[in-house]
């Protein structure tokens, strides 16, 4: 359960109903499910950092695990990632984008690629001056052209950070610097991503813009299974791509100087944001005060790279405090808060 309040009622009820079942709850609850000896696959899809403790105990515990959640990799990527080495299990990626490039990826060796290729919609303002940033409210933002989503990813996606926290992502699935990680803007949103060869091939992965698929993939790997979700080519008109402004979306410029840095800078990253988009959405800063916002935490951070899970925490905490301080407000969400709402739709 997601605090120890709901998991004594329900504990309650169960005894009462003479049921001799456990409770858990918060981070220890989810490190006991992830990491049951029964248990031989995991999906992580709790939103932020409140899942990261149970996805690296799953990972060290040698379950194979699926990432439906993008913040484990950009906080505490290189430790998990190396984790997932020593153990030999593979990390499969949910993320329509990453698991297009997994599957692009069985058509060569590592070694062979020069370039994996992101795509994205753009988001509601991929045609807006910069000088209306300023005015763009919480209603606009939230309306997607392609996508419904939570809160957070919604608003990541208008800014161009949930890009950038999939090129972080990209770079420690699979193993790749960040100047082999490429955005390109691609309205339709046909293409999930493209990765390309030394000899100049390209493959990409096309398919129906519906989550369902990439989940399939990740928990029957290495086999395919018969699904009703097919491609209808006859609906292919044209496929734009044009390359991401990152004058106006400075966000994903960040998010490379992050990973380049590595270590804390990617941590300070994802809660700078978290801190920041919370802020939006409460009325307290406007739309174009998000990157601004990040910048200003990124800057006062160190690219210390944290030892252990618990020194990601601190240092995630600590980012979260500055971006507080930096705004204004008290209370920012907490890794806890932020992962009571699990994820949902697209990841844009």
């Amino acid at each position: 359960m997601a605090n120890e309040d709901c998991a004594s009622k329900l504990q309650a009820r169960l005894s009462a109903a003479g049921l001799n079942i456990p409770v858990f709850s918060g981070s220890e609850g989810t490190v006991r499910v992830a990491t049951h000896p029964e248990v031989n696959f995991v999906v992580s899809a709790i939103v932020g950092v409140a899942g990261l403790e149970a996805t690296y105990e799953a990972v060290r515990a040698g379950k194979s695990v699926g990432l439906a959640n993008k913040e484990c990799l950009v906080a505490a990527g290189e430790l998990i990632t190396a984790e997932a080495r020593r153990q030999g299990k593979p990390l499969l990626p949910i993320d329509s984008e990453h698991n297009a490039v997994h599957q692009c990826m069985r058509g060569g060796r590592l070694e062979e690629v020069t370039a994996v290729w992101l795509t994205a919609s753009g988001g509601p303002f991929l045609n807006t001056p910069k000088s209306h940033f300023g005015r763009i409210t919480v209603e606009q933002a939230l309306n997607h052209p392609t996508w419904k989503m939570g809160k957070r990813i919604t608003i990541d996606s208008a800014t161009l950070m949930n890009k950038g926290f999939e090129v972080i992502e990209a770079c420690r699935l699979f193993n790749l610097p960040p100047n082999q990680v490429k955005v390109v803007i691609h309205p339709q949103s046909t293409i999930h991503s493209l990765v390309e060869f030394r000899d100049g091939s390209i493959l990409a992965q096309l398919s129906v813009t519906d989550m369902r698929l990439p989940i399939l993939y990740a928990l029957t790997y290495p086999e395919r299974l018969d699904s009703e979700l097919k491609f209808d080519f006859n609906s292919l008109k044209k496929l734009d791509f044009e390359p991401p402004d990152v004058e106006r979306f400075p966000c994903l410029r960040l998010a490379y100087e992050a990973v380049d840095a590595g270590g804390a800078k990617t941590i300070a990253l994802n809660a700078a944001d978290e801190v920041a988009v919370a802020a939006f959405l409460d009325g307290v800063i406007r739309f174009d005060d998000i990157p601004r916002t990040i910048k200003k935490v990124l800057d006062e951070t160190t690219a210390q790279r944290p030892e252990s899970i618990g020194k990601v925490l601190q240092m995630d905490a600590e980012a979260r405090a500055l971006a507080a301080e930096v705004i204004g407000v008290e209370n920012p969400p907490s890794a806890e808060r932020s992962g009571v709402h699990s994820a949902s739709g697209h990841s844009d």
